[in-house]
């Protein structure tokens, strides 16, 4: 196996944009549990809810809130939230007041999905606006902008708000959603974007989790690296259509994708066993690893995978998949993840200490589940 080399193109002089999520963001996003019906006492109480569960200690910072706040422009064109967010900037001190941070949500388009008011010809004054707010992070949805631009316009549509957010005058995180259109990972950081959606919308079902984590982030480990992330979209863990087994397998391969990790979840009512999926810090730390290395599918046979992922100071994540629907003896080889004799292993699920092992390891795993490793050398 051979390690593969960043290329240069990620290296464009926006591709740091103010020096921001030089670790994938963490945090918490609306719209998979709540969709239309956020309002700022939900955001308030996801705040205290990510505080008092110990996802802020386990290092979640961003509460965002989705599509469905936006209200109307006033006559100076100075966009308004709607009912639901009667004072914006008493939320995002309110959530700041918590050590935490809060996102927003637009399009380059006239609409949002959800029909609300877009900042197409708004983009610097929309800037101003969410800088003046106290705004940290702001996710940027395609969706009507298809009727006014065309798709090759893309990586100019969005360097637009890019700019616009670096000259607001606060470090915004800027978050490109489009579905992965146009390569989007060979242009994103040139358009000043922190991460950028690899897909489609993911859905909280295995297929869907499995297919975007699994089968579509392939090749793209070399776009990713500090400060620029492939999204493979939020996290379904705790949304009830995965089990246990399988929402390790999502925080896993989330973790090996070096992924945002967004939980969609409502974590005001989170059971413990998915709060201790979402907070293991063994597996967070291989997510966070300051390296910025993504991790890749080194083997694959039938329906069982072992992936890779390099960390800082030399140690080596190693997770073995098995996508199948009956347990399967699986073997990692340490040549395969560019080792080689006996190493120190760790299980970062079972919080154990394995031995020093030579040449391989082998587990049995269970369907749709995963053994997470961190071999040291």
């Amino acid at each position: 196996m051979t390690w593969r080399p960043l290329t240069g193109l990620i290296f464009a002089s926006a591709c740091l944009a103010q020096q921001l999520a030089l670790t994938p963001p963490m945090g918490w996003n609306s719209w998979n549990k709540f969709a239309e019906k956020v309002d700022a006492k939900a955001v308030k109480e996801i705040a205290d809810a990510m505080v008092s569960s110990g996802m802020k200690d386990a290092g979640y910072v961003y509460v965002n809130i989705d599509d469905t706040w936006e209200g109307k422009r006033d006559a100076q064109g100075v966009l308004q939230p709607n009912e639901k967010f009667p004072d914006m900037k008493g939320l995002a001190d309110y959530v700041h007041s918590k050590g935490l941070k809060i996102g927003i949500y637009s399009s380059p388009g006239p609409q949002t999905c959800a029909g609300f008011e877009g900042s197409y010809q708004h983009e610097e004054q929309d800037a101003r606006t969410w800088a003046a707010w106290g705004i940290d992070y702001l996710k940027y949805d395609w969706c009507s902008a298809k009727t006014v631009y065309k798709e090759e316009e893309m990586p100019a549509v969005y360097k637009k708000m890019g700019d616009a957010l670096k000259a607001s005058g606060r470090p915004i995180v800027f978050s490109l959603c489009q579905y992965g259109l146009r390569k989007v990972w060979e242009w994103g950081a040139a358009s000043g974007g922190n991460l950028w959606r690899t897909t489609g919308d993911i859905e909280d079902v295995w297929k869907s989790m499995a297919t975007i984590g699994f089968d579509k982030q392939t090749g793209l480990e070399q776009y990713a690296g500090p400060g620029h992330w492939n999204d493979p979209d939020m996290l379904e863990i705790g949304n009830g259509n995965m089990d246990e087994v399988e929402c390790k397998t999502h925080m896993s391969l989330w973790a090996m994708l070096a992924a945002p990790l967004l939980s969609g979840n409502d974590l005001r009512s989170m059971a413990d066993e998915i709060k201790q999926v979402l907070t293991n810090r063994e597996v967070i730390a291989i997510d966070q690893d300051k390296l910025g290395k993504q991790g890749f599918r080194v083997s694959k046979e039938g329906r069982t995978e072992v992936w890779a992922k390099p960390l800082e100071g030399g140690d080596v994540a190693v997770a073995l998949f098995n996508r199948g629907d009956k347990a399967e003896l699986m073997i990692a080889k340490w040549g395969d993840v560019g080792l080689n004799g006996k190493h120190v292993v760790r299980d970062v699920w079972a919080h154990a200490d394995r031995g020093k092992i030579k040449d391989l390891f082998e587990a049995e795993v269970s369907s749709h589940g995963v053994v997470m490793l961190r071999v040291s050398k």
